[in-house]
């Protein structure tokens, strides 16, 4: 009882300083509402440095969290967008900031229009666990870009680099201008019922769901990016090498715990059997061996093995040909596998898959293609693999999903000068780059007339002369 009833004190304190942090930010904005563009640069100038110096014990807080992450995959995931994210913002700081000029119309002159960049106040990061750093990055860059206050929500279960990130963004922010707030399922709850300006969640669409419904309370505007099953198509006269090796590079990535990761491939039915063997040359080259090999990426966390697990005996029992690329894993580095026969009534065709499990779809057509994937909910990515430009064209014409990448898979993420969300079960909203900015600032419409009043001329009485001249002139 005793050890409950410290939990219970635990958590209530954890929400009172949640709701402290809360305010002082809002005193915090309230004091300072337009941050001059030399303020933002310092704050971005001061994470730069901060990734930068600090990148070894990133590094190693992300591996502790995972039992094992590639150091590589570290960098290249986590650390070179988000510091790319940050030259890129600070390079393009002063022109987003800039008011930018529109029309007036001629029966409203003389007058002047513009279109002012407001910071929107305080900005909510829910982070999940499976880029812990570059997921709480990236949201933090627009939002400091664009003059905000901003609380990240980091993930429970990536605990090492919570405290971690904690501690180092504390040396360098104020807990009124950025700070991390830690803690279990009921703190991440609590944390988006709170009256934010904005929140961005990133997460489970099943996860996004409770935080829109508790962000409706609040009328709080979110950004919700959900991932979903991204399909990847193989044309009917692609290399199959190019297609394998560059879909197993996105789908190894992080043992396929991502977001955009290809979640199954569509595949002309006479060609699956060489796109097997191609897969299967591609993976082995990347990994030879999973044993005590620094390059692959563990599962999270037991639970998640667990759920994975269950797909594939899920579909092994529903009739599915499992296909294993190892002999086996090595406890929660999870062994790569394919499966084929693969059905709707399965769970892995039904669920977001997240993990080293890629499906096998046929198809005969191309327009067969795009049925399977139109007749189902809208991903956040889609991969197309093959160089007939037509085909391309049809691709990006006949399909809908939040991003696409022709003959590649992944990269268009790291590109800061694409948006980047979903659409739809996938999610809404955007950010990255500019559309970061636009996303956490308030473009507000103004207009600007001096002395001289030509509206006199419509005000009432009704019925003048001059009113009938202008409603001919202008109502038409």
């Amino acid at each position: 009882m005793s050890a409950e009833i410290a939990y219970l004190q635990e958590s209530h304190s954890q929400l009172d300083e949640l709701q402290q942090l809360f305010c002082a930010q809002r005193q915090a904005y309230a004091a300072n509402p337009m941050p001059p563009a030399a303020q933002r640069q310092q704050w971005l100038k001061s994470l730069l440095e901060l990734l930068s110096n600090e990148r070894q014990a990133l590094i190693e807080a992300i591996s502790q969290d995972f039992s094992h992450r590639s150091a590589d995959e570290t960098l290249l995931a986590e650390l070179m967008p988000s510091l790319h994210g940050i030259h890129y913002a600070r390079k393009h700081l002063k022109g987003w900031m800039k008011p930018s000029r529109r029309k007036v119309g001629l029966a409203f002159q003389p007058a002047s229009a513009k279109v002012v960049y407001q910071p929107l106040g305080v900005i909510g990061v829910i982070v999940p666990w499976n880029y812990p750093l570059y997921l709480a990055m990236g949201p933090l860059v627009g939002a400091l870009a664009a003059g905000n206050r901003v609380m990240l929500k980091l993930s429970e279960s990536t605990p090492a680099t919570g405290r971690l990130l904690k501690q180092l963004l504390a040396r360098v922010f104020p807990e009124d201008l950025v700070c991390v707030v830690l803690g279990e399922a009921e703190v991440g709850m609590a944390f988006s019922k709170l009256r934010f300006d904005h929140l961005l969640f990133t997460g489970a669409t099943s996860i996004g769901k409770h935080v829109m419904r508790a962000a409706a309370e609040n009328l709080t505007p979110v950004t919700l990016e959900l991932g979903g099953k991204s399909p990847a198509i193989v044309s009917s006269d692609v290399p199959l090498k190019d297609a394998a090796e560059r879909i197993a590079f996105g789908k190894t990535l992080n043992a396929g715990q991502t977001c955009v990761a290809p979640d199954y491939v569509l595949v002309p039915e006479e060609r699956i059997g060489a796109f097997v063997e191609a897969y299967r040359q591609a993976v082995r080259g990347f990994f030879p061996t999973l044993a005590d090999n620094p390059d692959y990426t563990a599962i999270i966390n037991q639970r998640q093995v667990a759920r994975l697990n269950s797909y594939l005996s899920d579909a092994t029992s529903k009739g599915a040909l499992l296909i294993p690329l190892f002999d086996q894993g090595q406890e929660r580095r999870m062994g790569h596998s394919l499966l084929l026969n693969v059905s709707d009534d399965m769970t892995v065709m039904q669920d977001e898959i997240f993990g080293p499990i890629l499906p096998i779809v046929p198809y005969q057509t191309l327009d067969q293609a795009f049925a399977y994937i139109n007749q189902r909910p809208r991903p956040l990515a889609l991969y197309y693999f093959g160089y007939n430009k037509a085909e391309q064209n049809r691709v990006l014409e006949h399909t809908h999903s939040g991003g696409v990448c022709l003959n590649d898979t992944l990269l268009h993420v790291a590109q800061d000068d694409l948006p980047f969300g979903g659409i739809g079960p996938s999610g809404m909203g955007h950010y990255h780059g500019h559309e970061g900015f636009l996303t956490f600032s308030k473009a507000k419409g103004v207009l600007i007339k001096q002395r001289l009043n030509a509206a006199r001329l419509i005000y009432p009485p009704y019925g003048k002369s001059i009113q009938k001249l202008i409603q001919k002139m202008f109502v038409r």
